[in-house]
């Protein structure tokens, strides 16, 4: 980029002027590598993608997840008394549902766990482990929530659950939530459900992988890192309908199919590729299933025309593409 030459001037200020110049250049440099994703207008959250910053993606390579929300209770048929089963931790009680719902030997047989890791507010009940199982795992029976809750609850999806689906004119999208990574998110997910309607969600901007990633979303060696940046961008803020805003859960390496928050939401992305580039800042709340990528992949490809995001070429879609949820029934996918 060419600059303004600057005047020449008495010796004494050569170190300083060239140390201001240094600066200046490393954040022109900063500010073109991080705006991949535009903050949404009339936002005052931060939704800025960068090939610097990163997201989570899939299972994030094997990590174990094992979450819950705090000062939440939720309620359901007990399959296991927290008064005769206490343990340490809230993930050791998330854990010993986990082992319940391995699907090796049919359904689940818990799908909820509630914790009491509060000694001051527990008493006697302190470690109390509560293992419950739900009439519908996408609609949980919930009693309260707020600073004067002290369990902390989570929900385990098994085989075939938690799979939801982003229904567009071009197929519906399946997306497998993350509970156990992602508590927070998928309880916003699940609470948009119940609303049955998205008026407002679409995806708006559709990046391919170009000439950088190949068809299994690997970056081709000496290849740039974009544009364009291999990713699918929409929101699922519906009309009327406002979603708790998330702070940072689960942000492993993303990876093709990952599905993420661009900040705290409403707005996310489904990535079309692995970014080993970067940095792990994205909460991850689910992931595309394989045979649904082909219909992500057709979308990111449909016209679209040039624009200028925060000083960074970026394509969105001549035509946004309306979507909804839908819930989808148990199924033995995965």
């Amino acid at each position: 980029m060419g600059r303004k030459p600057i005047d020449s001037g008495p010796t004494r200020y050569t170190t300083f002027i060239l140390l201001l110049m240094g600066l200046f250049s490393c954040t022109v440099v900063y500010i073109f590598t991080s705006a991949v994703i535009r903050p949404a207008e009339n936002s005052d959250v931060d939704r800025t993608l960068t090939v610097e910053d990163g997201g989570g993606g899939g299972t994030g390579g094997g990590e174990e997840c094992c979450s819950g929300v705090e000062s939440f209770e939720l309620w359901g048929d007990a399959v296991k008394w927290g008064s005769d089963f206490k343990v340490n931790s809230s993930k050791e009680c998330c854990k010993a549902c986990k082992d319940m719902c391995t699907g090796n030997h049919g359904p689940c047989l818990c799908d909820t766990w509630v914790f009491c890791g509060d000694k001051n507010a527990c008493g006697d009940k302190f470690g109390e482990c509560w293992l419950k199982k739900q009439k519908d795992t996408l609609a949980p029976d919930k009693k309260d929530a707020g600073n004067k809750i002290m369990w902390t609850s989570g929900i385990v999806f098994g085989k075939g659950e938690g799979i939801i689906a982003l229904e567009t004119e071009f197929g519906a999208i399946h997306v497998k939530l993350l509970p156990e990574c992602s508590p927070r998110s998928v309880f916003n997910i699940l609470d948009l459900l119940g609303f049955r309607h998205c008026a407002g969600c679409q995806f708006f901007r559709a990046e391919t992988r170009g000439q950088i990633w190949d068809a299994h979303g690997d970056h081709i060696k000496d290849a740039s890192f974009g544009p364009p940046y291999a990713l699918l961008q929409g929101t699922l803020g519906a009309q009327g309908t406002a979603l708790d805003e998330v702070s940072r859960e689960f942000y492993p390496e993303i990876r093709r199919g990952s599905v993420a928050w661009v900040g705290s939401g409403p707005e996310f992305f489904i990535s079309l590729a692995n970014h080993q580039e970067w940095k792990k800042t994205y909460t991850v709340f689910g992931y595309v299933l394989p045979e649904d990528m082909q219909i992500v992949e057709k979308i990111a490809q449909l016209p679209t025309k040039f624009d200028v995001w925060t000083g960074v070429n970026v394509t969105v879609l001549e035509n946004p593409v309306p979507l909804k949820l839908r819930r989808i029934k148990s199924s033995n996918v995965i």
